[in-house]
């Protein structure tokens, strides 16, 4: 095992070695592997955005198994994605690529200001698929954030007794925040704290902007001075308030968007700024099959340093 990955590990040393394994597995695969960089696949759109809006644009994604088959030539380090997508290919790719079972969803038929996911598979669920994680879905902002810290604090105690690591994607989103301070620099620094404080060992959270939402905050940058101005600066300081850097911090890819360059320009940023690396769902399977492989591509040898 190489020396960075070692390293990362050694900042879960409370863990048991089951977790720590897992852990190892994600970080020791794929075209990444040993890097301490991590580029992920999910695929939980289907769920929370609905069929169309995520595949009719690529048909083939329509097809559980296109996304195994995706993520494992394209040498990304995990796969994830909910129940019934884990579900259809488990068997078929058994060992072939590190899967994270995502635990909620919520959908968009009733898209509430104030969001509650459902819990929708079981630490069990992943045990049985072969998962090396359990994913939850936390919206910090939400009227019913505190009954979701609940839910995703006993889902990783149950992980962790299983041996499996726990994957937190903490998205701010709620009638307290405003649109633009959804991903406000300050809110997302304390998202990606409140996923550390849960016990998450990896935390997905999305690019922040320079955008600070809370008046005392914004006193508290002020005062201290915290760099803001590029991506690379705010990354930073979102991967040191995950205690100090010594939590895996993944961004999210966000919505499509077609200029391959300008996602390429933010990769670099989130690279510089300290981040473990990205989860990359619609910029990956919205593209056709040959572009997805050589987008991920290009991102992986943007974040292994190969290219500058």
């Amino acid at each position: 095992m190489g020396t960075r990955v070692k390293e990362i590990l050694s900042w879960y040393a409370s863990e048991n070695p089951g977790v720590r394994t897992n852990l190892a597995r994600m970080l020791n695969h794929g075209t990444l592997a040993g890097t301490g960089r991590m580029v992920i696949l999910p695929v939980d759109q289907g769920f929370e955005h609905g069929p169309a809006r995520s595949f009719a644009v690529n048909p083939a994604a329509y097809d559980p198994l296109y996304h195994y088959q995706l993520a494992i030539d394209a040498g990304c380090n995990a796969y994830a994605a909910p129940l019934g997508f884990i579900e259809a290919g488990a068997a078929e790719f058994a060992g072939d690529i590190p899967l994270i079972l995502k635990m909620n969803n919520h959908d968009v038929l009733n898209d509430e200001k104030d969001p509650l996911s459902a819990v929708t598979a079981t630490v069990k669920d992943a045990q049985r698929l072969g998962c090396v994680a359990a994913g939850f879905t936390i919206y910090p902002g939400s009227a019913n954030a505190q009954a979701m810290y609940q839910q995703c604090r006993e889902m990783i105690a149950e992980a962790r007794a299983a041996g499996l690591a726990s994957v937190v994607w903490s998205y701010p989103r709620g009638s307290s925040l405003s649109k633009e301070g959804e991903t406000a620099l300050d809110v997302v620094a304390y998202a990606a704290q409140i996923a550390a404080q849960l016990g998450a060992h990896v935390i997905k959270v999305k690019p922040p902007t320079a955008h600070i939402e809370q008046a005392e905050a914004k006193k508290a940058y002020d005062k201290a001075g915290v760099p803001m101005s590029t991506l690379a600066e705010r990354v930073r300081h979102v991967v040191q308030s995950s205690f100090d850097g010594k939590r895996i911090v993944i961004f999210s890819g966000g919505a499509t968007k077609d200029d391959d360059n300008l996602l390429f320009d933010e990769y670099r940023q989130l690279r510089d700024g300290g981040a473990f690396g990205s989860i990359i769902g619609r910029n990956s399977f919205q593209r056709k099959r040959e572009h997805a492989l050589a987008f991920l591509g290009t991102v992986m040898k943007i974040y292994s340093g190969e290219l500058k």
